[in-house]
């Protein structure tokens, strides 16, 4: 929006646009009364100011900002809406919403505003790297996978050297089943960073998983344990390393520890494998009952608990 439109009648004199002068008028108060704490006194300037230029995008913002800060989030969420029509391109409203709905626990509403706001940010800076970032952990969070997958791909031919975005690359590709891509990824994350140990224990949790390159992988998550000692997925790591070696006891040890720093569904998955394993059937039940408490959509869990 252009504020004040001046025409230069000679090298002295200007003429002022009356509708356009009285729009910047209100809007000078506003700000003037904003900054003061007046908020009501700012309400009343911004909408006068609307009443001569209502597709002003920054208007709308500013009014939106005020009703926050007066707790009237109905009448912020349709300014905000307003400021996004008429300015396409815009990153705050969207992300000012993304927080409001956040706040109200309307959490499919905030990801869309996040989404947006992530999408219209990488359009204004197409090279920045941590704008993709974001929507790609978005994308994850939302098990958006084939999404995450486009983005983590563009971010790594942005920034082949960036050892996160390899990571998180590799993350994508576990969750599509594609295991042997993701194993790719995170060596070459720990080619760049060989202190990388959210990529050290990924994959050394990898090949435990495919009970393949023990020993190789139990060096790899104690190498992440000292880096960080108290991360209960690392420590689920190595009990899930020693359960695969056959040493329940120390597996049952580390597990048992895990469970008190990260409560995960897996880590009790992984406990009532041990217990059964040492044939305490009833700490099996509960430990798997744990894990259905905290996600209930496993049905493998669930046919552990009938078969013993």
């Amino acid at each position: 929006m252009v504020l004040a439109t001046c025409f230069l009648i000679n090298s002295n004199t200007f003429a002022f646009d009356k509708d356009v002068s009285s729009t910047l008028s209100h809007y000078i108060m506003g700000v003037m009364h904003e900054g003061m704490g007046d908020l009501d006194s700012a309400i009343e300037e911004y909408k006068q100011a609307l009443d001569k230029d209502y597709e002003s995008a920054i208007i709308h913002l500013n009014l939106a900002a005020n009703y926050i800060k007066k707790d009237k989030l109905d009448q912020a969420v349709e300014e905000l809406n307003l400021s996004a029509k008429f300015d396409p391109d815009a990153v705050e409203p969207h992300a000012i919403l993304a927080i409001l709905y956040s706040s109200q626990n309307k959490l499919d509403k905030s990801a869309e505003e996040y989404e947006l706001a992530l999408k219209k940010a990488s359009k204004l800076e197409p090279g920045n790297v941590e704008i993709y970032k974001n929507l790609g952990v978005l994308y994850l969070q939302q098990k958006r996978a084939e999404e995450a997958q486009k983005i983590y791909k563009l971010i790594v031919d942005l920034s082949p050297d960036d050892p996160e975005a390899r990571f998180y690359l590799a993350s994508v590709y576990n969750n599509l089943g594609k295991d042997d891509l993701a194993e790719q990824e995170l060596k070459k994350a720990l080619e760049l960073n060989p202190q990388y140990h959210q990529a050290l224990n990924f994959l050394g949790y990898l090949y435990v998983e495919e009970n393949r390159d023990l020993d190789r992988a139990g060096e790899m998550i104690d190498k992440a344990l000292e880096m960080q000692p108290d991360n209960g997925a690392y420590v689920d790591s190595l009990g899930w390393f020693y359960f695969k070696k056959g040493k329940f006891q120390e597996a049952k040890d580390k597990l048992e520890q895990a469970s008190t720093l990260l409560e995960d569904p897996v880590i009790y998955d992984h406990l009532g494998d041990v217990y059964q394993k040492l044939n305490d059937v009833e700490n099996a039940k509960l430990n798997w009952r744990k894990s259905l408490e905290l996600d209930p959509n496993q049905d493998k869990i669930k046919e552990k608990i009938e078969k013993w």
